[in-house]
Parts: C-alpha cells; structure tokens; sequence
C-alpha cells in the first residue's frame, strides 16, 4: 500500500516541485492550494505518470476548510503519513507602513495556516502512532531580517511551534522537521505584498527582489523539494538548504555586522 503526502501551496513553485518528487518515489499526492484549476492541472499531469493525486482547494487560513481538507483526504486514501506546510507569502517593507490588514495575512497565512493542519491532523497521527510533519519555513526564521518584520515574525513562530512540536511528538512516533530556505526562484511574487514610503519605493522593493531571483546562485524549488525528501527519509529535525547556511553562519559569527548589512539592503526609503 502505497503512503500518502499531504502539501500545501502545490500548485506552484516549492509544492508543487515537492508533489512531483514524491510522487516519483510512489506515494499517493494530496494537493492543496487555493486555486482550484491549478491543482486540477498539477493533478492532471501526475495521473498522466501513473501518479495518484487528488486535488482539493482549501485556504489554510481557515479551520473550517482545513478541517474538510482532512477528511476528504482520509476518507480518499485511508491514512495520510507526511503532513507538508509549504502555504505562505512574502512581505516586504517599513514596518510602520504596514497596515494590520497585511500583518494580518502574514500571520493567519503564514502561522495560522500551519497551525490548522497540524491541528486537524495529529489526531490521526496519534492514533497510527506514526507519521512526518514538515514545516517550511525560511532564513528569515533564524536569522532576523528588517524591512521584512511581519514575515520574519511568521517565520520565527514556524521555528518554534516546529521545535516543540517535534520534542513533544518524536517519543510518540511522529517526527517533525523545519526547513530553512533562502529566497527560491519560484512564483511567489504574484501573491507577495510590498509597502513603502511612496509608490517609487514599493517598486524598487518589488524590482530588486526580482533582480536577485535572475542571480545564478539562487536555489530553485527543486533544491528545497530534494531537501524536503532527504528530511522525511532521513528523519532530520532541522535543514538548512543551499546558501541559507552560509547567511546563517554569518549572522551567528558576526551578528552586527550581518544587521548592519541586512539593514542597508532593505532600507530603500526606510
């Protein structure tokens, strides 16, 4: 019998890399995401390898539809074994001109998003007495980025519920693990959310983000779906990919240092 993954945020980027990985290694693919034609075609195309995946819209945002994700899932397959939180958004910019609204869909999309999952599965997880939790989270949820106050925040909550989760769950038989990204060349742009001073700063925010996703050195979604694979297999508490090691070494060896240069980065018109 084949085992079942569930991810969120599957209809692009990260999740979507992470359904074709582990579908290739033959586990039955829960995709979720908010836009139904999307997973529609990702499930398409995973059906047309001989795949199993079963498409179901939801926003994580909301209990209600998470805990119908749930049971949809479970009452199609039987069993979920890997639970992966991927659902997010970016947000960049002063943190005085966010507006509550924004810190709001940072926090229930980020945090809250993940919170439900867990919540409405680890009753099945306990009761099989097994199963794998992973939460993606970011660089920017162990090394403290200005100018991106709201997601940093999400992020270092991600850390900690993940942290606990996994201390509390692995002498019960569920491990949990985070994984810590740099910025990946995916589609996130589309959904992110900028602020500044005025018009000309949103821009220049939205544009230098785009210019380093064209940097040769950026990781790919593919990089963070092989990392998401190596920790499930391998049952790792924690994994950093690619250059997020690097921007977490420096922040550890010279936190000033880094501060001062993360500063200067994002400051734009701050």
């Amino acid at each position: 019998m084949s085992s079942t993954v569930l991810i969120t945020g599957a209809s692009q980027g990260i999740g979507k890399a992470t359904a074709y990985l582990f579908a290739k290694h033959g586990y039955n693919i829960v995709l979720v995401a908010r836009q139904i034609e999307r997973l529609k075609a990702v499930a398409q195309d995973l059906q047309q390898l001989g795949c199993s995946a079963l498409p179901v819209s939801t926003d994580v945002r909301q209990p209600e539809q998470v805990t119908n994700l749930i049971e949809t899932a479970l009452a199609h397959y039987g069993s979920i074994d890997v639970l992966i939180n991927n659902a997010g958004v970016y947000i960049s910019g002063p943190v005085e001109q966010f507006s509550l609204e924004d810190w709001h869909v940072a926090i229930d999309t980020n945090l809250w998003g993940y919170i439900h999952t867990v919540h409405a599965l680890l009753p099945h997880l306990l009761a099989q007495g097994k199963g794998t939790i992973v939460n993606v989270s970011s660089i920017g949820g162990k090394t403290a980025i200005p100018y991106l106050t709201p997601y940093t925040t999400s992020k270092f909550a991600i850390t900690g519920f993940t942290q606990a989760l996994h201390s509390e769950l692995a002498p019960k038989g569920i491990q949990v693990c985070g994984i810590y990204p740099n910025l990946i060349k995916s589609d996130f742009l589309e959904r992110a959310i900028f602020q500044g001073q005025d018009v000309e700063d949103i821009e220049s925010r939205r544009k230098q983000v785009e210019q380093v996703l064209r940097l040769p050195g950026v990781e790919k979604p593919e990089d963070v779906a092989q990392a998401i694979w190596e920790a499930v297999t391998h049952q790792r508490a924690e994994f950093l990919v690619g250059t997020a090691n690097v921007a977490a070494a420096a922040n550890g060896l010279f936190p000033g240092a880094m501060q001062w240069l993360l500063r200067n980065v994002f400051k734009h018109k701050g």
